[in-house]
């Protein structure tokens, strides 16, 4: 073609070539062809070839004759091949522009294949519900913690006018039959459950157990006949440990349980015996033992490993009404004898805890362990304090606001606040100031009907219409956002956590609406914001312990998802 001709010629085709990564030249090359004209009949022809898939088009080597093509001057920037063009220059920009800004996540996505059998494998544990007792509020409030030891008898606890029974060395030797499973399961709902719970598999053989789903606590306990003074009559069971089982007290995790004794740790002691305190005066007093959990891969196979738990022969307060439908705790905290931690320390997994709570009327979700899970975009991250005596998931709020309206904080609002995400709480808890600051700006509601109704016994706080509610959609109008603001105090730099009225309201069986979020200033240390169950809803949740940080993203909470590639190429 004579490109020095006074006549120009007319563009019939163009043939883009994109040449193979250079780490990768087996890939080949990418040949795409257009063919472009004014006319309509060839108009449609180009458009059927650009939404054809690129990734079906044949491969040819560039030596083909027949893919020669010769261009003429710039005659393609008229009408809709500058478009075309345009749009292909800003895709080509902007996937450039991506890689640079976030070349370690390109890298890590394309390595993902290469790699995966060599990576921490991931464990899914989806949630199921227990079924609630009509008129029993079994609402639960955890954040355990262990208490001390005084020259081998447990120290005498008051709860109310109730006083802890001695420690005691109590050992059994049988074994039960099998009732074995190869799915863990991870459902519930907030009212009138109050939990969230999954299985696990413990034992050879192995043996079926429900376990209440904690953030909020630190060790993994399981109700035991060895033999048992106060247990709840669960849905499986007790765990019935041989004296080959129980943990001696020379063991390191044993030193990890025991830190908080008074009289030091005990060398000549025959079994480690622990005692947890959660903040709803609720308790598990037992010894430690050890016993081949069973775990469920990503991929489809079982994996056994040893794990240590408790043995809780003792348990008082309201921590047995929601043991009628459970076996125990899934103790899931920073602490090293939490279940993530132990897998960790052995190479299993990485350290990342995440869970899902729907927010639909049936509950449910799913929980896993291991990062494999962990969306790679759409996360919001904050930084995890670092407390040595607590091993909460603990970050700080600059500021909560009610709609437009901040709360008020104390100390002027100028402090910041800690906010603790614990799953074993089925309600939040403000401090007394934003506790006290909400509640007077929600006596706004009077001016759309709403009255507040004193004999409702699900929450402190109700109110009721003229007619009965039958969900949150039927009144969340009348409510506002919460949201939490992390980091800055400076909106446009700051990270924010929002809980619309779903998140925060419940219906009773009254036909009421009550509000969810709880007077906390005589709870855990009475400065914190305790982040529960019914405001995690809606969210996927995520404790990342090996880049010390918490993460969420909306979502619907029906099954987990691995992502492979960048949103773009799916």
């Amino acid at each position: 073609m004579d490109l020095d001709s006074d006549r120009s010629p007319q563009l019939t085709g163009v043939v883009i070539i994109s040449l193979p990564p250079p780490d990768n030249p087996s890939l080949g090359k990418t040949i795409t062809a257009f063919t472009l004209s004014e006319s309509a009949p060839y108009q449609t022809h180009q458009e059927q070839l650009y939404n054809h898939d690129l990734h079906q088009l044949p491969t040819q080597s560039p030596q083909n004759p027949q893919l020669q093509v010769s261009f003429p001057r710039f005659s393609l920037f008229h009408g809709v091949p500058r478009k075309l063009l345009l749009f292909l220059g800003i895709s080509i920009f902007a996937l450039a522009l991506y890689t640079h800004v976030y070349p370690t996540l390109v890298e890590e996505f394309r390595k993902s294949n290469e790699d995966d059998d060599d990576r921490p494998q991931s464990f899914i544990l989806p949630l199921y519900p227990k079924l609630g007792r009509p008129g029993k509020n079994d609402a639960e409030l955890k954040l355990g913690r262990f208490v001390d030891f005084d020259q081998g008898d447990v120290v005498g606890a008051s709860f109310g006018n109730g006083i802890r029974t001695q420690k005691v060395n109590k050992l059994a030797s049988s074994a039960a039959k099998v009732d074995s499973s190869t799915i863990f399961p991870v459902r519930g709902n907030v009212d009138p459950d109050g939990l969230y719970y999954t299985y696990i598999l413990v034992g050879n053989p192995p043996r079926r157990y429900f376990l209440d789903m904690d953030t909020g606590s630190d060790l993994t306990w399981i109700q035991c006949d060895a033999p048992c003074s106060s247990c709840a009559k669960g849905p499986n069971p007790l765990y019935k440990p041989t004296r080959g089982n129980i943990l001696p007290s020379k063991d390191s995790l044993c030193s990890v349980i025991q830190r908080n004794q008074k009289t030091g740790h005990c060398e000549t002691c025959r079994q480690c015996d622990y005692e947890i305190q959660y903040a709803d005066s609720s308790s598990s007093l037992g010894v430690l033992a050890k016993d081949e959990l069973h775990l469920k891969l990503k991929n489809g196979s079982l994996t056994n490993v040893n794990i240590v738990f408790g043995c809780g022969y003792d348990q008082q307060g309201l921590l047995l009404n929601s043991l009628a439908k459970t076996d125990g705790i899934l103790g899931l905290s920073r602490a090293k004898v939490s279940l993530s931690s132990q897998l960790a320390s052995k190479g299993i997994i990485k350290n990342v805890v995440g869970h899902c709570l729907s927010i639909d009327a049936g509950g449910g979700g799913y929980m896993f362990l291991g990062e494999d899970f962990v969306p790679h975009w759409g996360m919001s991250w904050i930084p995890m304090l670092n407390t040595p005596s607590v091993d909460f998931y603990h970050s700080e709020i600059v500021r909560i606001n009610y709609g437009n309206k901040q709360l008020n904080l104390g100390s002027g609002s100028s402090r910041a606040e800690q906010v603790v995400f614990d799953s074993g709480s089925s309600y939040t808890y403000f401090s007394k100031e934003p506790y006290s600051d909400l509640v007077a700006s929600l006596e706004e509601l009077s001016a759309v009907g709403l009255v507040r109704d004193f004999s409702d016994p699900l929450l402190p706080i109700c109110w009721q219409a003229k007619m009965p509610f039958r969900s949150v959609a039927d009144v969340k109008q009348f409510f506002k956002t919460i949201t939490l603001q992390f980091g800055s105090s400076w909106w446009l730099v700051s990270t924010r956590l929002q809980i619309p009225p779903e998140g925060y309201l419940s219906i009773s069986s009254k036909g009421n609406v009550c509000l969810g979020i709880l007077d906390g200033s005589k709870v855990h240390d009475g400065s914190s914001t305790i982040l529960g169950d019914i405001s995690m809803r809606g969210h996927l949740v995520v404790y990342d312990n090996e880049n010390h940080k918490i993460g969420w993203t909306n979502s619907g909470c029906a099954k987990p998802q691995r992502f492979d590639s960048l949103p773009f190429f799916k």
